[in-house]
C-alpha cells in the first residue's frame, strides 16, 4: 500500500477532556449578561443617568416656577407691610420731594403752610397723600396745575374715601364747610381726589389723594 493510499485517523482527544466551547450565536448570552446583551454594570450606569437628567429636569422647571410663586406672595406681603408702617406712623411734616410731586402730579403751591405727606406703595397702587394750608391764590394754582379749577369743587362734598380716612385719620365731619372734587386722568396718570376746608376762604386747608396704578 502506497502513503497516498494510505487512510489517515484524526485524532481523538484524550478520554475525561472538555469539549472547546464554540463561537457565541447571535441568540447566545454571556455567563454575566441579561435578556437583552446589556451587562448589568452598564444597565446600572444607564439608570443612573437617566435618574440624574430627570432630577435635573425636575430643579430646572420646579425651581423657577417656586420662586415665582414665593416672590408674589412676598411682593403683596411686602406691599401690605409698607402701607401699614405708613399708616402706623401717620403723616410725614415735610414737604414731598419735587419727583414726587411730579409722579403724583401734586403742585403744591410755594405759599402752602404746615405740609404734610406720605406715600404707599403696593402691587395695586400707589398713592401719595397730602395736606396743607394755602391762600386763595394758592388754592387756585393748586387746581390748575393739575388742569382743574375752583369750579369744580362741589360744596358739601368729600372726595376721600372711608379707606383713606381710615389710614390718614383725617376728619371730615359736620361744622365744616367742605367742598369737593375728583379729578381724573386716563392711565397711567393719576387720579385725584380733592377736599378742600373752605371755612376760611383766605386760608383754605387742601386734603389731597393721589393714586396711580403701575
Amino acid at each position: 500500500m502506497t502513503a497516498a493510499e494510505h487512510h489517515i485517523v484524526p485524532r481523538q482527544p484524550p478520554s475525561g477532556s472538555p469539549e472547546p466551547s464554540g463561537p457565541s450565536g447571535p441568540g447566545s448570552t454571556g455567563a454575566s449578561g441579561d435578556g437583552d446583551g446589556t451587562p448589568p454594570q452598564d444597565r446600572r450606569k444607564v439608570i443612573r443617568r437617566r435618574l440624574i437628567t430627570l432630577t435635573i429636569i425636575v430643579l430646572l422647571i420646579g425651581i423657577p416656577a417656586g420662586y415665582l410663586v414665593i416672590s408674589a406672595g412676598q411682593s403683596r406681603r411686602s406691599g401690605k407691610d409698607k402701607e401699614a408702617e405708613a399708616a402706623a406712623q401717620g403723616l410725614r411734616e415735610d414737604w414731598p420731594s419735587g419727583m414726587q410731586r411730579r409722579i403724583f402730579e401734586l403742585p403744591i403751591p410755594g405759599n402752602a403752610t404746615g405740609v404734610q405727606y406720605y406715600e404707599t406703595n403696593n402691587w395695586k397702587a400707589s398713592r401719595m397723600y397730602v395736606k396743607f394750608r394755602t391762600t386763595s391764590a394758592g388754592l387756585d394754582r393748586f387746581l390748575s396745575g393739575m388742569g382743574t379749577g375752583r369750579a369744580a369743587l362741589e360744596t358739601g362734598k368729600v372726595t376721600i374715601s372711608d379707606r383713606d380716612i381710615k389710614i390718614t385719620g383725617w376728619y371730615f365731619g359736620p361744622g365744616v364747610d367742605w367742598a369737593g372734587t375728583v379729578h381724573k386722568n386716563k392711565d397711567p396718570r393719576p387720579t385725584q381726589n380733592i377736599t378742600v376746608n373752605m371755612t376760611d376762604p383766605a386760608a383754605p386747608v387742601v386734603y389731597a389723594v393721589s393714586a396711580a396704578t403701575p
